[in-house]
């Protein structure tokens, strides 16, 4: 498997000098993802044995491998006790988009620190919704921190929960800028019906 991996970023590396700086982002972002599939196990081992900073790499490391084989220690990182080692695990578990990941991020939304709560928030809105999960969403639009209640209201419009909307529509009138900022810009994500 590595060689085959070997022959594809071979192939990439003189798009990386390519006139069109789409081709090079392209690019580069193709091969840093062959990479880390090539690398697995260093990231885990990273994640075993590095320091907080090491470890946090490593899990968005995984997550942009993606895939199920990264879901079980993503999952253990999301129920760590270091708050920035749930941060990021919450956020890559959304972008993992994995259905099995849903009662961890559930789960995060009762979490003590209130970033990890965000990210989780903002996960969900990868994810299909069940009532349940919608009901525990409305409730943030109350949270009046600024933080809470803005994710929560971008999360149930993409969402397309037409229930919130009376909520959204008072967050408007929000006095932190953040949270008006997000319930504009639910409006236009939310269906019209």
């Amino acid at each position: 498997m590595k060689e085959k991996i070997r022959t594809r970023i071979d192939a990439l590396r003189p798009l990386l000098k390519d006139a069109a700086p789409a081709v090079r982002s392209a690019t580069a972002q193709a091969i840093e993802k062959l990479e880390g599939v090539s690398s697995l196990e260093e990231i885990l081992h990273a994640l075993k044995t590095g320091d907080t900073g090491t470890k946090i790499g490593a899990i968005y490391a995984l997550g942009e491998i993606g895939g199920e084989k990264v879901l079980p220690p993503i999952l253990y990182c999301a129920g760590r006790p270091e708050a920035d080692i749930r941060s990021a695990a919450v956020e890559a578990l959304g972008r993992l988009r994995i259905p099995s990941a849903i009662p961890m991020l559930v789960e995060r939304l009762e979490d003590q620190h209130e970033a990890v709560q965000a990210r989780a928030i903002s996960a969900l809105r990868n994810y299909p919704a069940s009532p349940e999960i919608l009901q525990k969403l409305r409730t943030f639009l109350e949270a009046s921190d600024g933080s809470l209640e803005a994710e929560a209201a971008i999360t149930l419009a993409c969402l397309n929960d037409l229930l919130s909307l009376d909520s959204i529509f008072t967050l408007l009138s929000s006095h932190h800028a953040s949270t008006r900022q997000a319930a504009a810009t639910a409006l236009s994500l939310m269906p019209l019906q």
